[in-house]
């Protein structure tokens, strides 16, 4: 799209700082809340409060769409939101600080129309047929000027970039197009208040029922059933239906309305796909769900880590986790939802993409990490992780991955729990840990010759400290348990058992200059390290550097194939594309084939397997 005139917004540059703009109008709030002496509340505090209600239509809307729990089996395009549209549409809310303005130039400018009542039933009527009459066809034949050769070009382009919408890219367009669009909105709001029936109520309604339209048009989740046009055959002219916009954006010659296929069907340009296609869409029978071939078996993390669940906030979810400042105020409602887990015994599907024509989902257990630690927990976790394993091999799902605490070795030993409980299970049940030990692995370097390791008798320090003593790389072994240690250097090949060293404190390697973090390492631990460590780790949650003259690795991760589709969504603190390497190793499990479960102890002969399979479908290292 070229920088035609009017098609930039004049602030774009401004970025977040945008939110500026809306000072003008709280400063004058603040001023006449203090020193001028009126009744009637300021017209500002309308213009903000409308703007935040504008805000919040579209974010709710936003929230039950990407609710795949609820949504996934009405949704029209199942392609997904990947990150590119995601930050084209990242300023959506650029509308409604130009109608802020303008609304406020329009108050100043009249400030006679600051005095309106609460009410007045004969502004509705007049509203109704101020829209029907003027606003609906006034908006399609402007829609259709958009849709000529230099205008599509030059500015409606932009919108269309979005073959699959949101809510959020019912706000994706030109300045022009929104000036536009606010002589739209205005035509019944002023015409009202110029034929003598407006009202303050007639205004919050119209705009906010204007915006939950648009946003329901764009929410690619069909949620009209179409017995309501068997029953009222005429209602299909007079509302339009997500299904209905939806074609708009994937043939895009056809259904032109604001929100009325009347204007449509007059002018010949109804796509004559749309009913049938949204009776089809409407049943939400499962017959419309596509079964997932493998499944990422996820857990929540803490309060504040709920904010960065896909259905929460796109731009925080887009981004990998941080503690945010302004999240604060949420922690009680978040805090809630929490407390409302302990009663959910079923896993839900959090979100979804594409890889190689296999739809890839994750689902998410209901718990919290603290609560996998409480002892009369245990069960009830066990027993919701089994029942998701069991829906997934009803459903036809091929491989399903444990996340992290979900395999915990004292929960359900690696998931052997549930493969000798079900021995007849068609889905592979996978742990992933054999490419986190292999991405743990490649990072240490070529020269090292020693390494000291915590964590040393888990699971993944086992395979490690075995791979790397067949290596002839002495292994310092954090533990205090002999018989432990000794177990695992008896697996050890004899040549190589005189690598594993069993070590009772930290200060045995303070010479060492790589560590292998798998248990939490205090700042006083920290300490002993010489200058110049590297801390490798996989201990969940990852350490804090204290070490200013010390570097420090992130969890093992790996990065998707570039060919990923519909990926919108950061996995908690990866970046984006990036996942744990536990959930690349089940993707990696499931495009090989490979027909075994992987459970249990980690097989450190299919450690260098695990990777250069992983290399061969386009993972990377990060």
């Amino acid at each position: 799209m070229d920088h035609a005139p009017l098609s930039a917004w004049p602030w774009e540059n401004l970025g977040s700082y945008k939110y500026l703009l809306y000072g003008p109008f709280l400063a004058r709030l603040i001023y006449s809340m203090i020193w001028e002496k009126t009744q009637n509340p300021s017209w500002c505090l309308h213009i903000l409060l409308l703007c935040a209600l504008r805000g919040l239509v579209h974010q709710l809307w936003y929230s039950y769409c990407n609710m795949l729990f609820i949504t996934r089996n009405r949704w029209i395009l199942r392609q997904g939101i990947n990150f590119k549209q995601i930050d084209r549409e990242w300023h959506w809310d650029n509308f409604i600080i130009l109608q802020a303005f303008v609304a406020g130039m329009v108050l100043l400018s009249f400030p006679f129309l600051t005095n309106l009542p609460l009410w007045n039933t004969k502004g509705i009527i007049c509203c109704m047929v101020l829209h029907m009459g003027i606003s609906e066809p006034l908006y399609y034949w402007f829609h259709r000027l958009l849709h000529t050769q230099y205008f599509f070009s030059h500015y409606h382009s932009l919108h269309h970039a979005s073959i699959v919408t949101q809510p959020f890219t019912a706000g994706l367009a030109t300045f022009l197009e929104h000036l536009m669009m606010g002589v739209i909105i205005g035509i019944p709001t002023v015409g009202t208040w110029l034929f003598g029936y407006g009202s303050i109520s007639l205004i919050y309604g119209y705009i906010l029922v204007f915006d939950f339209l648009r946003c329901m048009g764009h929410s690619n989740v069909e949620i009209i059933p179409h017995a309501l046009f068997q029953i009222f055959p005429f209602l299909k002219y007079f509302l339009y239906t997500p299904t209905y916009h939806c074609l708009h954006h994937t043939e895009m010659n056809t259904n032109f309305c604001l929100f009325m296929p009347l204007y449509d069907s007059i002018w010949k340009t109804i796509n004559t796909k749309s009913w049938d296609l949204h009776k089809r869409t409407s049943s939400g029978t499962c017959k419309n769900e596509r079964i997932a071939d493998f499944v990422f078996l996820a857990h929540l993390v803490d309060v504040m880590a709920t904010s960065h669940s896909p259905f929460f906030f796109r731009s925080l979810s887009s981004l990998k986790y941080s503690f945010k400042l302004f999240l604060l105020p949420m922690w009680p409602f978040l805090f809630v939802l929490m407390n409302f887990s302990w009663v959910v015994y079923k896993t839900f599907v959090a979100a979804s993409y594409n890889l190689r024509g296999r739809l890839h989902q994750t689902w998410m257990v209901p718990r919290y990490g603290f609560q996998y630690f409480l002892p009369f927990a245990r069960e009830g976790i066990n027993k919701v992780i089994e029942e998701a394993i069991l829906e997934a091999d009803r459903m036809g799902v091929k491989v399903i991955s444990l996340a992290a605490l979900n395999k915990n070795e004292s929960l359900n030993g690696g998931g052997t729990l549930y493969v000798n409980k079900h021995p007849n299970l068609r889905v592979r049940v996978v742990h992933g840990n054999t490419l986190t030990a292999a991405v743990i692995l490649k990072e240490i370097p070529q020269n090292a010759t020693q390494v000291f390791l915590t964590g040393a008798t888990s699971k993944l320090g086992r395979a490690i400290s075995l791979y790397l003593c067949r290596k002839k790389i002495f292994v310092l072994m954090l533990t205090q348990s002999s018989e432990r240690f000794e177990s695992i250097q008896r697996e050890a090949p004899i040549d190589c058992q005189q690598f594993l060293v069993q070590v009772t404190k930290y200060q045995a390697a303070q010479y060492c200059k790589t560590w292998i973090i798998g248990k939490w390492c205090t700042p006083s631990e920290q300490s002993w390290a010489p200058p110049g460590t590297h801390f490798h780790q996989f201990v969940v949650p990852p350490i804090l550097g204290f070490r200013r003259d010390c570097t420090y690795g992130k969890l093992a991760a790996m990065r998707l194939p570039e060919d990923v589709e519909g990926l919108g969504y950061c996995e908690y603190t990866m970046e984006r594309g990036v996942l744990h390497a536990c959930h690349a190793g089940g993707v990696v499990h499931l495009l090989q084939g490979w027909t075994h479960h992987e459970v249990g102890a980690i097989d450190v002969d299919q450690i260098d397997v695990a990777w250069t399979a992983a290399l061969s479908h386009g993972f990377k290292p990060v």
